[in-house]
This record gives structure tokens, C-alpha cells and sequence, in this order.
């Protein structure tokens, strides 16, 4: 089995502030770290692995910089790693990076399983893991909150609004997890000199085949203006006491004193 795990550096969520005149993120002097639910896609990868047998690759889009949590993959168990750096594809919108993560997959082949976290700490949107799906035209299951592969099919249990879910998809096939799925491992000062020798690709859009007009700015219909902090004021905090049918008619009397009934 030939597993593929998708990872991205994000800014350090604890460390990130706005740029008062721009209204952009500031990354600047901000560290940069695993997005921390990639690191549950790559503990799925290795209970895999130590389950059924099989080789993950690590795969992460980015700036040269973006080396350093491929690295960190490698420590956690990976067995080879992928960066796709190239300046043509800066600037990427979901749809940009999707397309840029499926020709990367094509280019290795033969995989049998695509994982993903389930969403990105500097977008939010979980975008990229189906639409990566979509380009390849395999199957995608979202949200999964534990993942088994049984007789050539993914196995996932999905917790939504009011159920939980139990679905398969026949392999190829791609997934997003939840950071409930599992609780990812530390990398073992072993494991750290040991990824020192494991195989490291760094590919450009030439390499991947990619057509340039679908990658970066080119390739990207949607953009962000500006991101901003919501005003902040004073609240009014109001508690009640008694019993919840005396709580219900305080609650309900001062929605009529507010005017918002």
C-alpha cells in the first residue's frame, strides 16, 4: 500500500497578529510550524503502516522553508518526502494548490490512499483535500474521526450534527481526518537522525507537468483583500438562578426588555 499524506506549514496561530494598515496577516518574524492537524493525517499514515505495511509519502507545497515539516514527517515515520516549490506557484488559492497536489500525486503513481487534515489553521476553509480528489477523480470522505482499510476499500466513521456515520470508499481514495481520530506521536531523537537519510524530492512546475495558468495567482478565481479583527466592546453579562423554568422566564423577560422579541 502506497500512502500519501499532505501536509502544509502554517504561522504559529499563538503568534500571529494583523498588520494595522494592511489588514493581511503579519508572518514575519513569525514561526512557522506543522499544521497541527496534519499531524494527525500522518499518525493515521503510520498506524497504517504498522498495521498492513506500507509506504508514506510526505507531500508539502511551499517556499524552500517548507522543508522543515517535511523534515519533521520524516521524524514522525514517513519514508520519503515531496516539496513543490516553484514561484509559479505563489499566490495560490485552494484550487491553485489542489491542482498543484494532484499533478504531484501523478507524478508518484500508483498511490492507494490520499490523507489530509481536515482543514489548514491559516485558511480554515478544508477545501483542498476534496478538490485535490476532484482533479484526480478518485473518491473523498470528509471529517473522518477513525479511518481502517479493509479488502481494497477505506473504512471511515464520520460524527456529524445528530449521527455518526459509517461509510467506504473503494481505493484510490482520499481523506480528510479529525484532530479526534488519534493523538499524534512525538519523533524519537532516533527517528530524527534517522530521517536524515531517508529520500527528499524537491519538485517545480516543470517537473510536475503542471500547466502554469492553473497553478498560483493564474490558476486561483477567488483572492482575500483583507483579513480583520472583529471590534471588541463591553458586554453586559447577566445571570440567572432558580429553577430552569424560572431561568426560561427571566431569559424570555429580558429578550422583551431589549426589544429582541
Amino acid at each position: 500500500m502506497k500512502i500519501l499524506v499532505f501536509i502544509k506549514q502554517v504561522p504559529d496561530t499563538e503568534d500571529v497578529k494583523l498588520d494595522p494598515r494592511t489588514g493581511n496577516l503579519q508572518r514575519e518574524g513569525v514561526k512557522s510550524i506543522l499544521n497541527p492537524l496534519d499531524a494527525n493525517a500522518i499518525e493515521c499514515a503510520m498506524q497504517l503502516k504498522a498495521r498492513y505495511g506500507a509506504t508514506v509519502v510526505a507531500i508539502s507545497m511551499g517556499p524552500p522553508q517548507a522543508d522543515a515539516v517535511l523534515k519533521k514527517a520524516l521524524a514522525l515515520g514517513c519514508d520519503e518526502s515531496c516539496l513543490l516549490s516553484d514561484r509559479a506557484f505563489g499566490g495560490a488559492d485552494t484550487l491553485a494548490t489542489s491542482y498543484t497536489l494532484a499533478k504531484a500525486a501523478e507524478k508518484i503513481g500508483d498511490y492507494d490512499l490520499l490523507l489530509f487534515g481536515r482543514h489548514a489553521t491559516d485558511g480554515d476553509t478544508a477545501q483542498t483535500g476534496p478538490a485535490t480528489a476532484a482533479w484526480l477523480g478518485i473518491p473523498q470522505i470528509t471529517l473522518a474521526t477513525s479511518l481502517d482499510v479493509r479488502d481494497g476499500w477505506v473504512v471511515c466513521t464520520r460524527e456529524i450534527e445528530d449521527r455518526i456515520e459509517t461509510v467506504r470508499a473503494k481505493l484510490p481514495t482520499a481523506v480528510t481526518v479529525c484532530d479526534t481520530i488519534n493523538e499524534p506521536e512525538y519523533p524519537t531523537p532516533k527517528n530524527i537522525m534517522k530521517a536524515l537519510k531517508k529520500p527528499r524530492y524537491v519538485w517545480n512546475a516543470a517537473d510536475l507537468g503542471a500547466d502554469t495558468r492553473l497553478t498560483g495567482i493564474p490558476g486561483s478565481p477567488s483572492s482575500t483583500k483583507t483579513v480583520f479583527e472583529p471590534p471588541k466592546g463591553n458586554t453586559d453579562t447577566r445571570y440567572f438562578e432558580g429553577s430552569p423554568a424560572e431561568i426560561a422566564v427571566q431569559f424570555v423577560d429580558m429578550l422583551e426588555r431589549e426589544h429582541a422579541l
